[in-house]
């Protein structure tokens, strides 16, 4: 097949879950079809310079996304208020990947056009020849982030976005051919609230040999949370950490030492950093496996937050248990006890952190189970073979 494959940034550095996903994917169909990959590209280089690892042809269109720490970025946000299209997505509108398109869809003929992510797809001139990858059901983590929300303003604008993000994305869904969902939980959703008809769902795969620990990995925390650290559900997930879940751990083990390893720390989980030394954390890393391999448990403590975790089978790959709320596992097929403990208020947590920091027997136990379900059923050959039968329905 010819691929026109449409998404709001490049893949590299590959620091996020969506990227890693698909750039596993368009590794794979690479090998077999030809690719032309249209990005929006905000002074980055490297994700330039390496596209040839996934496409055929890179088409990179210049666009600046205002850092959100800066003023554009609060404009932007003030902009949203009276906006029918929700922020999050009008970050990314651009004229000219949209003429880019235009003109890449008169002169040439591709098979299939991928919308990667709902956020491109206002730059796609026709939706109906579309299939949309949709890594979230992008509405459902705004209202979440709603129905969490500590301040009254901030209800009322998640709720504002969160009814812009359900309109939007619903159009979106019943306007494009066929949309790949990465689980069957979020295609469920699009079916019952957006009357998507053609909506299939995808395994989420891992790198089992790129995971898999060193013999001498060495211990140097005792939990670790992966993730980006300027998405909002896991910046809200550490500080929700750290506030109520932490001092229970350290009633009963007060040297508990906890890493937040991932890209762009923002101010505020540095602050959290900067007033207790038993958290680290580590900012952007080259790579994130050590932190892993260096950990006792990974926890995934998401309150809000949509799709699936890759972070998940991640450290179930590098044989490290997982204790995770039930919205940070949701859409993966895991059963609580058997391959992860999965708790959801404050007290439980700690008790299955606490568990398995000092019960080997049960970590081997949990970690086993999991690395097999992971080895047996969800490699990223697997995953992409069915991404590439759902393409050519």
């Amino acid at each position: 097949m010819k691929l026109l494959w449409v998404k709001a940034d490049f893949l590299h550095p590959t620091t996020r879950g969506g990227e890693i996903r698909t750039l596993e994917t368009l590794k794979r169909l690479h090998l077999r079809h030809e690719i032309h990959y249209v990005g929006l590209n905000d002074s980055n280089p490297e994700g330039v310079e390496r596209s040839c690892e996934y496409c055929t042809r890179a088409y990179a269109i210049p666009h600046h996304v205002p850092d959100k720490s800066s003023l554009g970025f609060g404009l932007q946000l003030a902009r949203g208020v009276v906006s029918p299209i929700p922020v999050a997505v009008s970050r990314y509108r651009s004229r000219a990947m949209q003429q880019k398109i235009e003109e890449l869809l008169r002169r040439e003929a591709f098979d299939r056009i991928v919308c990667d992510f709902l956020f491109p797809a206002q730059n796609i001139p026709d939706l109906s020849r579309c299939v949309l990858f949709q890594h979230n059901v992008e509405a459902v983590i705004w209202k979440r982030r709603a129905a969490n929300a500590r301040s009254m303003i901030e209800r009322f604008y998640f709720r504002s976005q969160a009814r812009r993000m359900e309109e939007f994305e619903g159009e979106t869904c019943r306007r494009v051919k066929h949309i790949i969902a990465v689980s069957e939980t979020d295609a469920a959703i699009m079916r019952r609230e957006y009357g998507a008809q053609r909506v299939h769902a995808t395994p989420t795969g891992v790198d089992l040999e790129y995971f898999s620990a060193p013999a001498a990995a060495a211990r140097t925390t005792d939990l670790v949370f992966v993730g980006s650290m300027d998405w909002a559900p896991n910046i809200e997930g550490a500080e929700w950490f750290v506030r109520d879940v932490l001092p229970l751990i350290r009633q009963w083990k007060p040297e508990c030492s906890v890493s937040f390893a991932g890209r762009k720390p923002v101010r505020a989980i540095l602050d959290l950093a900067a007033r207790d030394p038993g958290l680290v954390v580590t900012g952007t890393v080259p790579d994130i496996r050590p932190h892993l391999w260096g950990a006792t448990v990974s926890i995934v403590p998401l309150l809000t937050g949509g799709g699936t975790r890759l972070k998940i089978f991640e450290a179930m790959a590098a044989r490290i248990p997982v204790v995770s709320t039930t919205i940070g596992a949701e859409g993966l097929p895991v059963e609580h006890g058997t391959h992860l403990y999965l708790a959801d208020d404050p007290q439980s947590l700690a008790t299955r952190c606490l568990e398995l920091m000092e019960r080997p027997d049960i970590r081997s136990r949990l970690s086993g189970a999991a690395y097999e379900l992971v080895s047996s059923r969800f490699s990223w050959d697997a995953a992409a073979k069915e991404f590439e039968r759902l393409l050519s329905c």
